[in-house]
């Protein structure tokens, strides 16, 4: 982790703009192709979450915006690794908050994924042991296709991106699904939400 130099960032007035605000976030919501990703996944017999997530961090970790984090309300810190902080739902239908080291290898990244899935059956904690900010916060609906998202913030100053993804559906003989990401103005625009749905998808239909 290394600080970013605000004074000569070229989105300095950007930064200090939008970092007043009560809700600095904006949200954008985007339909994937995800049909070479599922076939993959019943093919190969992963999970299809497992698969679609790590296609989601790799995009993540390869745009320097999604590691930027405030810190102490005006410092900026740029994180070396994002990992996955996601929603798992237990057999009693509550859910405890992961967090799922990201490792470029998927054969080791689905091994995290299945270490935090038996932590969370076999506790009622809410919250994992590790609870950083490196991290993006991650939600799979998969009972509903949805074409926005509200994401709940807590109130004090957030940087940490949410990401949300749909239901799959069948259109146009491909499998859809929308990812909503939710991301701090003050830390990135448009453009680097661009650049990462571009990304995701690319790498959903490499399989």
């Amino acid at each position: 982790m290394k600080k970013l130099n605000v004074d000569t960032w070229n989105r300095k007035q950007h930064f200090e703009f939008f970092n007043t605000f009560k809700d600095p976030f904006f949200a954008v919501a985007a339909p994937m192709d995800v049909t070479k990703a599922y076939e993959f996944s019943k093919a190969s017999g992963n999970s299809f979450f497992a698969i679609y997530l790590h296609d989601c961090m790799k995009a993540i970790n390869e745009i320097e915006a999604f590691k930027y984090r405030i810190e102490n309300k005006n410092e900026v810190v740029i994180h070396d690794n994002i990992h996955a902080s996601a929603t798992i739902m237990r057999p009693d239908k509550t859910f405890g908050f992961s967090f799922i080291e990201y490792d470029a290898n998927f054969e080791l990244f689905k091994q995290n994924i299945e270490a935090e899935k038996d932590r969370i059956f076999n506790s009622t904690d809410l919250f994992p042991p590790k609870n950083t900010e490196d991290c993006v916060f991650c939600s799979a609906l998969p009972w509903t296709h949805f074409t926005g998202h509200k994401e709940p913030f807590h109130g004090k100053q957030e940087s940490v991106p949410r990401i949300a993804f749909s239901k799959m559906i069948a259109k146009n003989d491909k499998k859809i699904m929308t990812v909503s990401v939710s991301v701090n103005h003050a830390l990135m625009d448009g453009y680097h939400v661009g650049q990462f749905t571009e990304k995701f998808q690319e790498y959903l239909l490499k399989h």
